[in-house]
């Protein structure tokens, strides 16, 4: 089918261009008929132009434009005029101008779609994703995957004019399950031999350093076979970074200027740099949380040191197990009522928590059922290190250190949702949390694992502790987190065989097992590693919120479900049996 190209996009025309003859190519948004006047909203990525069929301008175009439906695909040629005083849209930036059309030709027709493509919809998330490609009509997705573009170029820029070199590591790779299940690729020429979809480039990037590629970067895909939810998908996008000869200050210095251009350059923010930085045991002594949100204060305070010798038995046994006692001020709730200090009880407890305690401050004192157990001094002191008030609401948990911080950090979240502490368009807060652990032990496997991963660096005057206090050794780790969000987690990496053989051992690792799974990165070690350390970023979950959505599948151009379905394409799928005869595979029960 011929048609004339377009002279120019649906978001382009402006008052300047008024009595030229132009051409559109897009899809029919909407349509009006007022009184035999039929009036188009064209639409393409770049915008809208409204659009005339007018019988007395052009009688031919204006008959061959009554069949016209939404998402119909046409050309038209015509004549940019000025609209009608009083029929402008200020909403548009096309609105001062239409487009007397001449000519049209209709290059596709549309069914009804199974849902409007408008910039708001109340549609159910599943028949979007099952119509994606409909879904990313509608501007707003066009307008996130614009967003992911700017930012993509943002880093590839940054990077590159820093001497970083973009460099491409394999998709198919050795297995060396550490954190989430792999995803396995079966080889059809190695009977019984697997790939596996990376999990992240890390043992690759680490060998670029020991090649001297001193600065590396690449934005990759990445794949984990885990449980999914809003923030995290099977293949995910990371921005994955190595630089040899540094230490933890010029890891941050550099990416503290990634997001200073970030912020600037798509959201026109001026952040300040060097962001703030907490340890591992300030953040969760203070907030609850590894990744703590510093847009509200509701700071949490170790109440340990005021009630470890307390007529209080809960809090005094607790401390003398190695617990913790932690306590928060809710400013002004003191007027809470009975049933919703309840439902605050009950949200600590399905956390968790083997309770909540709870105290009113009044203008006569302390109200709460356990005041009876405190002296005149300990609740003198509670009042002072919580800096309480009359009005003001105590919330107080106790338990091992971990876990009770952890509830407490939930509490302070839902007490900052029910405060409306979190404004819209509040300023970013960015922060670094160092100083992780090395090791935790897992419940589960009832076994020492690595926090990050177990080519971490330790702190090196924490490296003789590794085989006699091993959960007292601290990590050269770091996160780096916005608005409550971990994006970034690095590290300095081992880089001697010797202190890697003895991570192996600390983690139960046997000589064998490592060789089997790390022998090249090993043997790589033996011929000069330099120092070296990067960071990786969450790039889905960094876009998600610089478009302020709640989900990276707004995000992704073709996202799963939260189920790890694809519904457009129908993917996983059955193969046929000549396919898994080819790679030695039998489904057992059929299929």
């Amino acid at each position: 089918m011929k048609y004339k190209k377009r002279t120019h996009t649906c978001g382009e025309l402006r008052e300047k261009n008024i009595g030229e003859v132009v051409t559109l190519n897009g899809w029919v948004d909407t349509r009006r008929d007022l009184g035999g006047v039929i009036f188009i909203d064209l639409r393409d990525r770049y915008g809208i132009t409204q659009i005339v069929f007018e019988p007395h301008y052009h009688q031919k175009a204006h008959h061959d434009a009554k069949d016209l439906r939404s998402e119909w695909v046409i050309s038209i040629t015509g004549t940019v005029r000025k609209r009608p005083e009083g029929t402008e849209n200020p909403a548009l930036e096309t609105g001062i101008i239409d487009v007397m059309v001449d000519e049209i030709t209709i290059l596709n027709k549309s069914v009804t779609p199974p849902f409007q493509i408008q910039d708001e919809i109340d549609v159910n998330e599943d028949l979007r994703l099952k119509y994606r490609y409909l879904d990313l009509r509608r501007r707003p997705m066009q307008k996130n995957l614009q967003l992911r573009h700017k930012m993509y170029q943002i880093v590839r820029n940054y990077f590159s004019e820093n001497n970083f070199i973009e460099v491409e590591t394999p998709f198919l790779m050795k297995s060396t399950p550490e954190g989430a299940r792999d995803f396995l690729v079966p080889s059809r020429l190695h009977k019984g031999h697997f790939y596996a979809l990376p999990q992240s480039p890390q043992t690759y990037k680490q060998l670029l350093m020991v090649s001297g590629l001193d600065r590396y970067f690449q934005i990759v895909k990445c794949f984990r076979d885990e449980d999914l939810r809003a923030d995290r998908q099977y293949e995910f996008t990371q921005i994955d970074v190595e630089m040899s000869f540094v230490d933890e200050d010029d890891v941050f210095t550099m990416m503290e200027g990634l997001m200073k251009q970030l912020f600037l350059e798509t959201l026109n923010v001026k952040i300040e740099t060097p962001f703030p930085r907490l340890t591992y045991k300030e953040a969760m002594e203070t907030y609850g949380s590894d990744k703590p949100d510093l847009r509200f204060e509701l700071k949490m305070i170790n109440l340990n040191n005021i009630v470890k010798d307390s007529g209080f038995k809960v809090f005094s046994d607790i401390i003398k197990k190695g617990g913790i006692v932690s306590g928060s001020n809710a400013v002004g709730c003191g007027n809470y009522t009975r049933n919703q200090l309840d439902v605050l009880t009950d949200f600590a407890k399905k956390l968790g928590a083997g309770g909540l305690i709870w105290i009113r401050v009044t203008d006569n004192g302390l109200d709460s059922p356990t005041m009876k157990f405190f002296s005149d001094d300990e609740k003198q002191n509670i009042t002072k290190a919580l800096n309480a008030k009359s009005g003001d609401l105590l919330l107080l948990i106790s338990g091992e250190w971990k876990k009770a911080l952890t509830v407490m950090g939930h509490l302070r979240l839902e007490m900052a949702r029910r405060m409306n502490l979190v404004k819209q368009n509040s300023e970013p807060k960015l922060l670094w949390v160092i100083d992780f652990p090395l090791f935790e032990f897992d419940e589960e496997e009832k076994r020492l694992v690595a926090m990050h991963h177990p080519f971490t660096s330790p702190k090196d005057s924490d490296i003789g502790l590794m085989e006699i206090e091993p959960l007292k050794v601290h990590a050269k780790a770091y996160d780096l987190v916005l608005n409550g969000n971990e994006i970034a987690g690095g590290s300095i990496r081992i880089f001697s065989r010797e202190l890697q053989v003895k991570m192996f051992k600390t983690l139960g690792i046997s000589k064998e097992e490592a060789e089997e799974k790390f022998g090249f990165l090993m043997n790589a070690f033996k011929y000069g590693a330099p120092p070296h350390g990067g960071i990786a970023f969450g790039f889905d979950r960094m876009v998600m919120l610089f478009a302020n959505e709640n989900s990276i599948r707004d995000v992704i151009a073709f996202p799963k479900t939260s189920s790890g379905l694809s519904l457009m394409d129908g993917s996983p799928s059955l193969v046929d049996d000549e396919q898994l005869k080819e790679l030695h595979i039998r489904v057992k029960g059929g299929g």
